[in-house]
């Protein structure tokens, strides 16, 4: 694997090996730590986030779901469905009806791998593959960039895809993820990050957390979660988090943002008193708890992680936008760039 300017890491930030990939690739962990004595632990396998530590009383909480070797993050891939911790999902996150799409008069099928849909990018996603280190920052507000090339037609998705994703650990306690792309021919993006996120630690449920999500409509979906292209008002529904609720015990669905700086949802615990800000300059946020976990799964420390043990909020455009006209624009064209930021900020309410 390349890794250029993997020197700017031997002071503040460390780097380790995590294992090797069925291929004999090696993946590393780095490390990301500020001055508060929070500390962010990521790996180029999928560009996954596989801790994130905050000190609460003297102690570091770890709020997102992960597992301590590669071969679990592998292994994970061949469950009955895959759980996604902490990874980049693309190239196109969240459903795509049939798989199928149309682009400039050309029909592009997708391997149909969710009851005969498309999700988060096919059966080789951009969370199973070996990502590029392409810079590191350390010192104040420390960074790392990985890069990745998804070649043409890769999942038959069309056009080969350069993509960067930056994540810094600023001063703020603040997890920033900028993501850019461009395209070699028109095609479809949709990319988001998928932790598990439990501001009790990693090892208990997240029912007792509140929530809001600063939205007062959510999209409507047929029973296989596919978009109807409707959207359902938040208001008398048990979906209007516009003021704070707990964590529901299931939930699979997007709700619509506006574009603004302010904050479009929290997360908060009143046991630990931590809590999570998340700020984003996409359409939707996709909220998920209650899935893929089959109370066998052992995650880090040997933890059983179950259905409710930890809460997505998944930045995005809308699922199957590129089947619904009137849904926000998911085509990036030759030329263009496509950007995206959010942030996870997190601070202790006392």
């Amino acid at each position: 694997m390349e890794i250029k300017h993997i020197s700017h890491f031997q002071d503040a930030s460390s780097y380790k090996s995590f294992g090797l990939t069925l291929d004999n690739q090696e993946i590393l962990s780095f490390e990301l730590s500020n001055k508060n004595g929070m500390k962010v632990q990521l790996i180029n396998y999928g560009a996954t986030v596989t801790s994130i530590k905050i000190p609460v009383d003297g102690k570091l909480v770890d709020v997102v779901l992960g597992f301590d070797t590669l071969e679990s993050y592998i292994g994970s891939y061949n469950l009955p469905s895959a759980p996604y911790f902490g990874t980049t999902v693309g190239r196109y996150a969240g459903r795509i009806n049939k798989g199928i799409f149309s682009l400039n008069g050309k029909e592009f099928q997708l391997a149909g791998n969710n009851n005969g849909n498309a999700l988060h990018g096919g059966n080789e996603g951009f969370g199973k593959k070996a990502w590029t280190v392409s810079d590191a920052t350390s010192g104040e507000n420390p960074s790392i960039t990985f890069s990745l090339l998804s070649e043409d037609l890769d999942q038959n998705y069309p056009g080969a895809l350069q993509v960067y994703l930056k994540y810094t650990l600023t001063e703020a306690n603040e997890l920033k993820l900028e993501y850019k792309g461009t395209t070699t021919e028109d095609t479809v993006i949709n990319l988001t990050h998928h932790s598990y996120f439990n501001l009790n630690g990693h090892e208990s449920t997240v029912l007792d957390q509140e929530m809001t999500i600063v939205s007062d409509k959510f999209l409507e979906t047929h029973s296989d979660n596919i978009p109807t292209g409707k959207f359902t008002s938040v208001s008398g529904h048990d979906f209007d988090f516009r003021t704070s609720k707990n964590c529901p015990r299931s939930i699979d669905n997007s709700f619509v943002i506006e574009p603004s700086k302010d904050v479009v949802a929290t997360l908060y615990s009143p046991k630990t008193k931590l809590k999570m800000s998340v700020y984003t300059d996409q359409p939707s946020v996709h909220i998920y708890v209650g899935g893929n976990c089959f109370d066998t799964l052992k995650g880090k420390e040997n933890v059983n992680y179950s259905a409710v043990s930890g809460i997505c909020f998944e930045t995005q455009n809308f699922p199957d936008a590129p089947n619904q006209k009137h849904f926000p624009n998911s085509i990036l064209k030759k030329g263009d760039e496509y950007q995206q930021t959010t942030v996870y900020k997190f601070e202790n309410i006392n």
